[in-house]
């Protein structure tokens, strides 16, 4: 949305900003769904212990079913670890909601996206470990993919409401379970039972963190639909930005939309599963049942068919990929996926 008239970026969220910091009870009620320090899983308990007396032996058992891989199972595991690397950008782009200014508040916003971001911060840091032991792509090409996104900055689109942050991490959270999760569905199939338990463990914080932020933009829908709704309605009236949008490996421009076809293609994240989610969470916002009029209620109406409007397109989008000629990752040493 654009700012109208003499109104500024400062009036028009500082009501939302009132409606967020007033749902202090509501976010510390559901700080449970991150896990005690002491309690929650580390990288180093999925790889193996490089210290040890057998730590060749265990490398070699461990690095021997990784040879199965096919080409384009690396390049999704790639493509969802440079997303999670990418860490840096989505906490700097979060904090605009828990307005942690001298970075320890002791707010139960605050608290949350600190917790959030060292919860996350361990799905990078296993599969980069990962991919780095099994030899079968080019971690420096890899990297360089990194810096880049890291460095070519984020934007959810959100800008210049509030509300904005939670309804697309609500989608994000939701979409990067479901491409955890299929990968990892696809490592076993392909015989990596290291990789498909790395791949559901972290699908499971992915579900715990999307409920948080899935939860709280319901309360927001109930307390200020009449903003909510239309600003729900701007996101995902267009494909929504994906936050690996702006990757590149210093040689690929479009990289990020060669490496969302072979996605596509094998069914890691498709049209129909971004079809899903926004049915999903229209459903779940009980949007339908709201009393709105004007703007919201035109807004309403979009939202209830636009599941059903993009599930049309899936079988041309699905027809269109599949008809796309491969393309090289430097990732895979520039062999084709």
């Amino acid at each position: 949305m654009k700012l109208k008239g003499n109104e500024t970026y400062e009036t028009r969220i500082a009501p939302q900003v009132e409606v967020l910091q007033g749902m202090g009870d509501v976010v510390l009620n559901n700080l449970n769904l991150l896990s005690p320090v002491d309690k929650a899983w580390q990288p180093t308990d999925f790889l193996p212990d490089l210290t040890g007396e057998n730590w060749a032996a265990d490398l070699k058992q461990f690095r021997g079913p990784t040879a199965a891989l096919t080409d384009d199972t690396l390049v999704v595991l790639v493509g969802d670890m440079v997303t999670e690397e990418a860490l840096p950008n989505y906490a700097v782009s979060l904090n605009l909601i828990a307005r942690d200014y001298v970075g320890t508040s002791p707010t139960p916003w605050a608290r949350w996206m600190r917790g959030w971001t060292a919860e996350e911060n361990r799905h990078g840091d296993l599969l980069n470990a990962f991919l780095r032991l099994t030899g079968r792509v080019d971690m420096r090409a890899v990297e360089v993919t990194v810096h880049n996104l890291i460095a070519n900055g984020f934007d959810p689109g959100a800008y210049p409401d509030s509300y904005g942050g939670l309804v697309y991490t609500a989608f994000q959270e939701r979409a990067t379970k479901i491409s955890h999760m299929r990968v990892g569905q696809i490592a076993r199939s392909q015989g990596n039972a290291s990789l498909a338990r790395i791949c559901a463990r972290i699908a499971g914080d992915e579900s715990r963190h999307e409920l948080f932020y899935t939860r709280m933009a319901a309360e927001v829908v109930k307390q200020d639909p009449n903003t909510m709704i239309p600003i729900i309605r701007e996101l995902l009236r267009r494909i929504i930005a994906m936050p690996g949008k702006r990757m590149f490996d210093g040689k690929d421009p479009d990289l990020f939309d060669h490496f969302a076809a072979v996605a596509q293609r094998v069914g890691v994240y498709t049209v129909r599963d971004y079809a899903e989610i926004v049915r999903h969470l229209v459903k779940t916002w009980d949007i339908a049942s709201l009393q709105l009029c004007g703007k919201a209620a035109a807004a309403q109406e979009f939202l209830c068919a636009h599941a059903d409007r993009l599930e049309s397109l899936a079988d041309e989008i699905t027809a269109r990929v599949a008809g796309l000629p491969p393309s090289r990752f430097a990732w895979i040493y520039d062999r084709t996926a």
